[in-house]
């Protein structure tokens, strides 16, 4: 006996919905006789992960490769789906590309959320410069672990080191939703802990450089594997990367007069 796959399960569902809004409903009886379906549930399911497997695939094929070299031909056979689907998904390459860039935005806010938000409480409640120096490294470790010592990010550190190098219709998504925050609330922390206004230019040059310590392990990750003689960067080696940044941190203000 035949199975039907997920798309045309979905693309079956979609038409009996329609189908049946244009029939008379049966009686109370009937219904009520009738066992419930758990179709629309499944098929809904299903529809996420055929949606997560595209972003994965597409992803990565615009990492590897300039946006115009990339083709929604290309990514809906590598990701088993057919050409209708991903465009039901995501409309055309640009719909898909962008989305990209809001799947990235929304696994940052995930990872990020709960340091992020307690990092702000320090800041809005008038937390001390010792206060804010501890949540300062709690949110660069948090960040850390998520852009160095997540598998996840792997997978779409090259769109991202892309959408940088040359900027595309994705930079403004990355910008707003994963550079400016990040940049933002550590910006303020440093000022915070050094005793400066949050509109000194100095208290940002430090947050960029303490963030891209880390993206030196992420988009950089080839060269720094080569020149710490590592073959990859599991618990160890992120310890190590971590402990280094939270020595930055704790000689931040510590030469002030």
């Amino acid at each position: 006996m035949r199975t039907l796959s997920s798309d045309r399960l979905l693309g079956k569902y979609h038409l009996s919905s329609a189908v049946m809004a244009q029939t008379p409903q049966r009686s109370t009886s009937a219904r009520k006789s009738s066992k419930p379906r758990n179709l629309p549930h499944a098929v809904h399911q299903k529809g996420q992960e055929t949606r997560e497997r595209i972003l994965d695939v597409a992803l990565k094929a615009f990492g590897e490769s300039p946006f115009l070299a990339v083709t929604t031909r290309q990514i809906s056979k590598a990701a088993s789906v057919s050409l209708p689907t991903l465009q039901y998904y995501f409309g055309d390459k640009e719909g898909l590309y962008l989305a990209c860039a809001e799947a990235i935005v929304e696994r940052y806010r995930r990872h990020t959320k709960a340091a992020g938000a307690k990092a702000a409480e320090t800041l809005n409640e008038g937390g001390s410069a010792a206060t804010a120096r501890a949540q300062l490294k709690v949110l660069i470790a948090t960040l850390g672990t998520f852009l160095v010592g997540s598998r996840e990010a792997g997978r779409w550190a090259q769109f991202v080191a892309r959408e940088l190098r040359d900027p595309g219709p994705a930079f403004e998504i990355l910008y707003a939703g994963l550079w400016r925050p990040g940049v933002e609330i550590t910006a303020r922390l440093i000022s915070r802990v050094l005793g400066i206004p949050q509109s000194d230019p100095a208290a940002r040059i430090r947050a960029l450089l303490l963030i891209s310590s880390l993206l030196a392990f992420q988009s950089g990750r080839s060269i720094s594997l080569r020149t710490m003689h590592w073959s990859t960067i599991g618990p160890g080696e992120l310890a190590m990367v971590l402990s280094s940044v939270e020595a930055q941190i704790d000689s931040i203000g510590l030469n002030r007069s």
